[in-house]
């Protein structure tokens, strides 16, 4: 028997589906400690990071908040074990900015005379197999700037190396994914936004695996960044609408391509940006090969 709501029409009885009309969403909680799933002590260890800063731009912009939480994972992408959540401020030597501060709560008060456990920071880092966040491209910039000692570890990002939206999922953004999941967390809050990644990488997938399981098989494939070179300016809309972002140091339009979608590219490419009665000058685009967690950087 299902729900449902009765309606009488000539004489016919139906039961129509009853729609959805209110959602319980749950305060976030990460509990420290083995999962009791699978062998807290065997596999890999992840960490989870994320960043606030005074902006976008990390030669120009700094770290106000860090924080990092290691995990460990086995085979089948389960999270057997979650450990400590570490987290630092800092002071970055110029007031914060008013709508840095409207987003983060952080104010210039919260981080004055503080700062980042550099050495322990690094370690936590160096020593896990790769490192996690949501939307990597800003968060390894930062970091690594930051942690000049971490070097060029691996990276993975759980926005982009998850098909959300594949999975019924409705967009990518960290809150509303973790809404659809039936909880809500502090948004904007370095330590609430590693909690929510990894509650998402737990989460369980219409094909009964956590996206943790998907990720790591997305963010071990080979990838591909592949230029523009020669796009016309009058194809930068269609091009920002298949995925590509403008460079503006190499004046170039690119886009990062796995390696099973990189016939389709290079046709869709041909087709739209370099056949020649769209583009009777234009050069070839470029492809260049990507390292293992490098995609990001």
């Amino acid at each position: 028997m299902h729900a449902g709501v009765v309606e009488r029409d000539a004489g016919r009885v139906q039961v129509l589906p009853l729609l959805e009309e209110e959602r319980v969403l749950r305060r976030l909680r990460v509990v420290e400690g083995p999962t009791g799933l699978g062998d807290p002590d065997a596999g890999e260890v992840i960490a989870v990071v994320d960043v606030e800063t005074t902006g976008f731009d990390p030669d120009e912009d700094a770290v106000i908040e860090l924080a990092v939480r290691r995990i460990r994972h086995d085979a089948d992408g389960v999270v057997t074990r979650i450990g400590r959540l570490w987290s630092w401020r800092e002071d970055p030597g110029r007031p914060i900015p008013q709508e840095v501060s409207r987003l983060t709560s952080l104010s210039d008060d919260d981080v004055r005379g503080r700062s980042i456990d550099t050495v322990l920071a690094t370690s936590l880092l160096a020593d896990a197999r790769w490192i996690l966040a949501h939307n990597a491209n800003f968060d390894l910039r930062f970091v690594e700037r930051r942690l000049p000692e971490l070097g060029a570890p691996g990276w993975a990002c759980s926005m982009s190396e998850v098909d959300w939206p594949a999975h019924g999922f409705d967009g990518r953004k960290l809150g509303h994914l973790l809404s659809q999941c039936g909880w809500f967390h502090d948004a904007h809050s370095a330590g609430s936004d590693v909690d929510a990644v990894i509650a998402l990488m737990r989460h369980g997938m219409p094909d009964g695996r956590p996206a943790l399981a998907h990720l790591l098989e997305n963010a071990n494939d080979d990838v591909w960044r592949v230029r523009a070179v020669g796009a016309r300016i009058s194809l930068k809309g269609l091009l920002k609408r298949r995925g590509y972002r403008w460079d503006p140091d190499g004046r170039v339009w690119h886009r990062t391509i796995a390696e099973r979608d990189r016939e389709r590219e290079r046709e869709w490419l041909a087709e739209r940006i370099y056949h020649p009665g769209v583009n009777p000058f234009a050069a070839e685009p470029e492809w260049d090969r990507m390292a293992w967690g490098r995609r990001h950087a």
